[in-house]
């Protein structure tokens, strides 16, 4: 007669990963987007439930890259692009003589201009205080004084800026302008 063979894993169960504990952190911002998604909805507003649509599959598009979407600093990065996109579509629009896409492109830049006054940033002021310390901290130490090396100091692990809710661009173009200037 035949006998049945019975296979019998090896392996055990406590060596399987059933889950993920691995959790990305959301920023702060998505639970008022989550919150806005569904007024949006129920309120029947189109131009701000396809922004609100944009940035929540945008940050969770995001998860899965390298550098996921974790702050709201980084979230503002997002909408900027987007706002310049959305500024940028309304104008050609207008060029090609579509009223009625100018005024729904118009209406998403509301939104997004919105969205962006949301997050709160480092003042022009504070920036530019940081910015000018260390330059002439990097002055006194004689080093070459570039954008890319004030900039490091900066933003860097340990810099003065460091983990502080500041948008890099704005640094960088403080930062510019602070070098561009001729010395006194």
């Amino acid at each position: 007669m035949f006998t049945t063979a019975r296979f019998v894993s090896r392996v055990g169960l406590g060596a399987i990963r059933w889950n993920s504990t691995a959790t990305t952190s959301l920023p702060p911002m998505m639970a008022t987007l989550r919150a806005d998604l569904k007024q949006a909805m129920r309120a029947k507003d189109q131009a701000r439930l396809n922004v609100v649509k944009a940035l929540i599959s945008e940050t969770n598009g995001s998860a899965k890259t390298a550098s996921p979407i974790q702050t709201d600093v980084q979230l503002l990065g997002l909408i900027s692009k987007k706002l310049a996109a959305a500024k940028d579509a309304s104008e050609q629009f207008l060029a090609a003589g579509r009223p009625d896409l100018k005024e729904k492109e118009d209406a998403q830049v509301k939104v997004w201009e919105h969205y962006a006054s949301q997050v709160e940033t480092m003042g022009p002021e504070e920036i530019k205080s940081a910015v000018s310390s260390v330059i002439t901290r990097l002055q006194s130490e004689g080093g070459n004084i570039n954008p890319g090396t004030v900039l490091k100091s900066l933003l860097g692990p340990g810099g003065a800026l460091d983990g502080k809710p500041v948008a890099k661009a704005d640094v960088a173009q403080t930062v510019k302008e602070l070098l561009a200037q001729p010395k006194a």
